[in-house]
């Protein structure tokens, strides 16, 4: 993050990283298939953090748009820390990556959902309709969140923080979906 941060993610290569991880080039291709795996992974620890955040918040009488709000301020935070245009490529190698699991071309093994355990809670607990297929809803939340990161990054929220602004727009999906009837 560090060369891509100084350097740029365009002008950042392989050897780059090996030299500053102390690794060799055989040793990083036996994990990553390329430059832009790495790129891949990095997403999902940012995702991963936000996960972290809204189990962390089930435990308590929790509100589904506050664990979103919770979420999201982590996710923005994890963003802050990096360049917007390394934020876009970020999001660019996520829908390349779903591009290969649709293809076939890649096994979808990884656990990327970042409200999917929040609506199943919360669809137990009453707070959201039993109709609600839980799953595609998070689907929807997850594109809210993807195409929400890549308009922040290119500063079409303005002074609109991330958070405020998607967790809006989830929430209106989740009472829109809340609302409806089967």
């Amino acid at each position: 993050m560090a060369l891509w941060r100084t350097n740029g993610y365009a002008n950042t290569t392989v050897a780059d990283i090996c030299r500053a991880a102390g690794v060799s080039r055989a040793l990083f291709y036996f994990y990553f298939p390329a430059k832009e795996d790495v790129l891949f992974e990095v997403g999902l620890l940012s995702t991963r953090a936000a996960q972290k955040t809204v189990r962390s918040l089930l435990d308590t009488d929790y509100d589904i748009e506050v664990v979103i709000a919770e979420a999201l301020r982590s996710l923005e935070r994890s963003m802050a820390r990096n360049p917007r245009d390394l934020i876009v490529e970020t999001i660019l190698e996520g829908y390349r990556h779903e591009h290969r699991i649709l293809a076939g071309d890649e096994r979808n093994d990884i656990d990327a959902d970042m409200f999917g355990e929040l609506f199943a809670k919360a669809q137990s607990d009453g707070k959201l309709a039993a109709h609600i297929d839980v799953g595609h809803l998070s689907h929807l939340a997850g594109m809210h969140v993807s195409e929400g990161v890549r308009h922040w990054a290119s500063g079409s929220f303005g002074d609109r923080p991330f958070a405020e602004v998607v967790t809006n727009d989830i929430a209106a999906l989740v009472a829109g979906y809340n609302m409806r009837a089967n």
